[in-house]
């Protein structure tokens, strides 16, 4: 009867044991109370806790936690209200203190978000507020930080998701951007048509230019034959009296030229003819003529 009772005993005792061993996964920590006090965290592996003395008080996750706010109304320095949607990412570094720093730690994060925003919202105005969201989620994620921090809570990240201005104001920006778009399509337009005028007066500009080249190397040319002819004529005198001055024709042959030369003239139709003042020298003239035909 007694073997029966131990054995009896020994299998409560494994059925405690068996029942009171805990595995905890990656990534999460177990909260351990022993008589109603903390007594440790359990991180991942094997545990067993003591029957009827330790309990689990509470499952933490350490992956990072997304927590996405419904809007919130806020409103900016020169009046207007609007609605914000904030999304924080957070994680839990110290699972004592996110069990017992605060009562409903997401509640907490989402009033001091909310908060938060309102704050700085309220400095800013409508254009900054659509134009900051860098500065907006900077300071948002230190304030939201640094007051979870005795949470054991840690923000990596704060994002505002979406503004969403009154219905008035969107159609008011609506116009405006219109307005603005359409100031910079007649600035455009205008831009071509400067450009535009400004090519074809350049083109007019280099074609009178061109024309003036040409005109000029047509007269540099021209001058240039002209001055060659001329060259060349001076050339050939030059020639003929050199060649004259080698023959050595003196003045007789010279008054006989002169003599022919009034012959063709006297032979045409002319009704004055122009006697050198020398004609008394013919006779000279002929004596010459005649000795030349002797030689």
């Amino acid at each position: 009867m007694s073997s029966y009772l131990v054995i009896a005993l020994c299998a409560v005792v494994f059925l405690l044991v068996v029942a009171n061993i805990r595995i905890v996964p990656q990534s999460r920590a177990f909260i351990i109370e022993r008589l109603g006090t903390y007594c440790s965290t359990w991180q991942a592996g094997l545990h067993v806790k003591i029957p009827f003395i330790d309990r689990i008080a509470n499952t933490v996750t350490l992956k990072e936690q997304v927590l996405d706010f419904p809007p919130q109304p806020v409103i900016t320095k020169d009046n207007v209200t609007m609605k914000i949607d904030s999304v924080v990412y957070m994680q839990i570094t110290e699972p004592k203190l996110y069990t017992y720093g605060v009562e409903a730690p997401m509640m907490a994060i989402e009033n001091l978000s909310a908060t938060t925003l309102r704050n700085i919202i309220g400095e800013l105005d409508l254009d900054t507020t659509l134009t900051s969201r860098d500065i907006i989620n900077t300071k948002m994620r230190a304030i939201i930080d640094e007051a979870t921090d005795p949470w054991g809570i840690k923000v990596n990240r704060v994002e505002v998701k979406n503004i969403m201005p009154p219905e008035a104001i969107r159609e008011a920006m609506e116009k405006q951007m219109r307005a603005e778009r359409e100031r910079r399509e007649k600035i455009l337009i205008a831009e071509g048509q400067k450009q535009s005028e400004i090519l074809v007066a350049e083109g007019k500009k280099q074609a009178m230019i061109l024309q003036a080249e040409a005109e000029k190397e047509a007269k540099i040319r021209k001058a240039e034959g002209e001055a060659a002819a001329i060259r060349e004529v001076q050339s050939a005198t030059a020639d003929g009296l050199r060649v004259i001055k080698e023959a050595k024709i003196d003045d007789a042959v010279i008054k006989l030229r002169s003599l022919e030369t009034l012959e063709k003239v006297a032979d045409g139709q002319a009704t004055k003819l122009i006697i050198p003042a020398d004609l008394q020298n013919m006779a000279g003239v002929a004596a010459s003529l005649k000795e030349l035909v002797k030689n």
